[in-house]
């Protein structure tokens, strides 16, 4: 079964004066047992990923209303805290600027590392700032992961990991 996924990216053009929109589209083959362009087997493709933005000295994200040790009910209500960067909607790559995931019983994401997502890896790619979760009793630790605007994570420090329990 062949099948394969196009990438698009607009980029600014920088210095234009009419700031005009370029498309670049990339396609991914996926097909284990597809044929590179040279007959032979291939079973993947390098694709750069786009370049790594900084992350600002100090900044940070935390839990607003919630800290390391709580005894929490559900719905556990979560309200997404940060300093230095902004939050913004998935789809752009923009310096300074990202969105929020929460990772459910797991620790942080390394730098430049797409996020992935199910239900233990909690995206808000709309740029939410809380949210409620629907947690069965019992300990958990809540990882809150902040990343661009194409889901790669900015690391460590744009992490905090805590541990709840849930009556």
């Amino acid at each position: 079964m062949f099948m394969s996924m196009i990438v698009a990216m607009s980029l600014a053009s920088c210095g234009s004066p009419d700031n005009k929109k370029e498309e670049k589209k990339i396609e991914i083959n996926l097909d284990k047992d597809a044929h590179n362009h040279d007959g032979h087997e291939g079973h993947s493709h390098e694709v750069a990923a786009p370049t790594k933005l900084s992350v600002p000295e100090g900044a940070k994200v935390f839990f607003a209303n919630i800290n390391d040790g709580d005894v929490i009910n559900s719905p556990v209500d979560v309200a997404f805290g940060i300093e230095g960067m902004e939050v913004e909607a998935a789809g752009a790559l923009n310096q300074g600027k990202g969105h929020h995931h929460i990772i459910i019983n797991g620790t942080y994401i390394d730098g430049n590392v797409i996020v992935p997502q199910n239900e233990t890896n909690i995206h808000f790619g709309a740029g939410e700032t809380e949210t409620q979760l629907d947690l069965e009793p019992g300990e958990y630790t809540l990882t809150m992961q902040f990343a661009d605007g194409f889901h790669q994570s900015y690391g460590e420090q744009m992490s905090t990991t805590i541990k709840v329990t849930v009556e």
